[in-house]
């Protein structure tokens, strides 16, 4: 089982990159922890946001092996306490299969996509730019594993 992150958006700031690197050096290497950025696509004046979220959509849903469990972050999906996504994270290493997360950009996710995926997961009621949502989850994927293991990182 591997943890991988698409997300759309690339050229990331420099405190989003150092800040992902420290907590993805945090996790063992046979978690796989990988991040696959998706190009955003383009925009400009009178751009089709709709069009773009949907072919940054599809862009996401093409990075994704068959057979993968797909998690779409979603601020309409089920908001997780920590515990349970180490809860998940347990079953999720148990079963083997590799779990997608997947970020939209800065519009969000394409309609059609979390109806796509085997779970909806909000980081609350907050709209995040997308940069941050990737290091929460990254963060969060860290602390599970910590709890899991029972790693002090996680102090309750």
């Amino acid at each position: 089982m591997h943890l991988k992150v698409a997300a759309v958006g690339q050229r990331m700031p420099r405190w989003v990159s150092e800040a992902w690197d420290e907590y993805a050096k945090r996790l063992p290497a046979p978690l796989g922890l990988k991040l696959i950025e998706i190009p955003l696509a383009r925009r400009g004046r009178g751009a089709d946001v709709g069009r773009a979220r949907q072919q940054e959509g599809e862009a996401l849903l093409a990075a994704v092996p068959p057979g993968a469990c797909r998690v779409a972050l979603d601020i309409g999906g089920t908001p997780w306490s920590t515990e349970q996504l180490a809860r998940n994270l347990e079953q999720w290493m148990a079963g083997g299969r590799d779990v997608w997360f997947i970020v939209g950009g800065p519009d969000g996710l394409s309609d059609d996509l979390p109806a796509q995926c085997e779970h909806r997961w909000s980081l609350g009621p907050l709209t995040l730019p997308h940069s941050l949502a990737r290091i929460i989850v990254v963060e969060q994927l860290y602390r599970a594993w910590s709890i899991v293991n029972r790693h002090p990182y996680h102090r309750p």
